[in-house]
C-alpha cells in the first residue's frame, strides 16, 4: 500500500500570500486588497462553524484549496447542501491526488454535517476542472453568469428602449401628480 504524499489542514494567516496566487481569478484586483480580504475571510472562520477553509499540501509544499459552506440550496429552497467555493490545485501538483483528497474532504463534511447535497461551481473555461467534477457525479444545476451592473443597464436600454421610455414616462407621471397633490393641500 502506498503512502499519499497529500495532507489537509485548515488555513492560517501564513496562508494568504499561496492563497492569494491560487485563487487569483476569483478575489477582487489589487494585491493590497486580496491580501486583506484573504486574512479577514481566515479570520472570520472561528465565528462562522458553518464553514473551512482546507489547505492541502503535497510532500509538505502548498498544493491547493477550498472553501467548504453549509448553506441552503437557495433563498427558496431551504434543504442544506455543502458549498464547495474555489476548489483549485497549483499547476504544479496537477494530476496527484490533490483535487480528489480536497472533494473527498468536502464529502467527508456534508456527511458529518447530515447533508445531502454537495454543489460546487467551476469556470465555464475550464474543460479540465468541468469534466473533472462531471466525472465525480457533480453535474450542471443552473448557469451563474455576471457583468458589471453599467453593461447591464446599458444592454437593458439598447435591447428595450420602449420598455425604458415607458418607465420613465410613468415615473415623470407619478412625479407630477404627486406635486399637485401636495401644492393643493
Amino acid at each position: 500500500m502506498s503512502r499519499s504524499l497529500v495532507t489537509l489542514r485548515d488555513a492560517t494567516l501564513s496562508d494568504v500570500p499561496q492563497l492569494a496566487e491560487l485563487w487569483q481569478p476569483f478575489l477582487r484586483r489589487g494585491t493590497d486588497e486580496q491580501l486583506h480580504d484573504l486574512a479577514t475571510a481566515i479570520e472570520r472562520l472561528s465565528d462562522r462553524p458553518a464553514e473551512r477553509l482546507v489547505v492541502a499540501e503535497y510532500d509538505g509544499d502548498f498544493a491547493g484549496a477550498i472553501l467548504l459552506r453549509a448553506a441552503t440550496y437557495s433563498p427558496v429552497n431551504p434543504e442544506p447542501v455543502l458549498q464547495a467555493h474555489n476548489a483549485m490545485v497549483a499547476p504544479r501538483h496537477r494530476h496527484r491526488g490533490v483535487g480528489k483528497a480536497l472533494m473527498e474532504c468536502a464529502v467527508t463534511w456534508a456527511e458529518e454535517l447530515g447533508i445531502g447535497h454537495v454543489g460546487t461551481a467551476t469556470s465555464s473555461g475550464s474543460r479540465e476542472a468541468n469534466r473533472f467534477m462531471a466525472r465525480l457525479a457533480l453535474g450542471p444545476q443552473a448557469v451563474l453568469r455576471m457583468a458589471p451592473t453599467p453593461a447591464v443597464r446599458s444592454k437593458l436600454a439598447a435591447r428595450y428602449p420602449a420598455a425604458r421610455q415607458v418607465t420613465q414616462v410613468l415615473a415623470v407621471r407619478r412625479s407630477l401628480r404627486h406635486a399637485r397633490s401636495v401644492s393643493s393641500s
